[in-house]
């Protein structure tokens, strides 16, 4: 898999992570520790994409 593909895929489960944050907190009696540890995801992908970026 080339750089630019796993980025693409990362950047893919980074915005699927961020509909389902969304999704979670319009939702009554989610639980905040779950958001949380999906935000957590979700900033890792981050750092992951920027990285292989540069």
């Amino acid at each position: 898999m080339s750089v630019s593909a796993h980025v693409t895929e990362l950047q893919k489960k980074h915005e699927q992570l961020s509909q389902l944050v969304e999704k979670e907190q319009k939702s009554p009696g989610t639980n905040d520790f779950t958001i949380t540890q999906m935000k957590k995801e979700k900033l890792k992908l981050k750092e992951e994409i920027q990285r292989l970026k540069n």
